[in-house]
């Protein structure tokens, strides 16, 4: 398929392999799900009434006292007791083979092109980490929430786009499902494109 390029004259013609495939919603919503999930830190954890410190005596004797039967302080039910079910650290990591997480960005990706989401420039620089330079030369293209989507890091870029709203900034190596959903529109340099086309290809 062909891409007229922003900021500039000519066309870029993009692989239909990964430019041009259906979407497949089921395996999106799945691979942004597990992505989602692998970012949870799983660390909350409370303490059992047997991990909580104390309550080793029973408080007082089971009869005669005409108070209920109590074997510990450390019960749920009483306070600074334990949790009657603790939460524990858990790993929420779900399986996703690189087969699938693959196929997800390239259905990502083609859907962004049909709905002309997708722009494609020559290149995008800035000659020092000036938020207002950036921004500049995103309205002249008219976009405004955007990821802008390098073949490599960029320095001056990253800054510089570090503190606009609706603007982020990454390469090839760092693009994820997640990323891609959450701007209005995707711009990618003609370098990108290359790096793209040999990782999902």
């Amino acid at each position: 398929m062909e891409m007229k390029m922003q900021a500039g004259a000519g066309s870029i013609s993009l692989a239909d392999g990964v430019f041009g495939v259906a979407y497949n919603e089921a395996l999106v919503h799945q691979v942004v799900v597990a992505y989602q999930a692998a970012g949870r830190a799983g660390t909350k954890a409370q303490k059992t009434k047997g991990e909580v410190s104390g309550g080793g005596k029973k408080p007082w004797k089971q009869k005669g006292t005409g108070r209920a039967r109590a074997g510990s302080i450390r019960s749920p039910l009483w306070r600074g007791g334990g949790v009657t079910f603790a939460a524990k650290p858990r790993d929420f990591t779900q399986k996703v083979n690189r087969k699938m997480y693959r196929g997800a960005m390239r259905s990502i990706i083609s859907e962004l092109a049909r709905r002309e989401l997708l722009l494609v420039a020559e290149s995008l620089q800035v000659a020092e980490p000036k938020t207002q330079k950036l921004i500049g030369q995103l309205g002249a293209m008219e976009v405004r929430n955007v990821l802008v989507v390098t073949d490599s890091f960029d320095r001056n870029l990253y800054l510089a786009a570090r503190n606009a709203q609706g603007i982020s900034v990454c390469d090839v190596e760092g693009l994820n499902p997640v990323a891609l959903l959450s701007h209005e529109q995707v711009l990618v340099t003609s370098g990108a494109v290359k790096k793209l086309e040999a990782w999902l290809s």
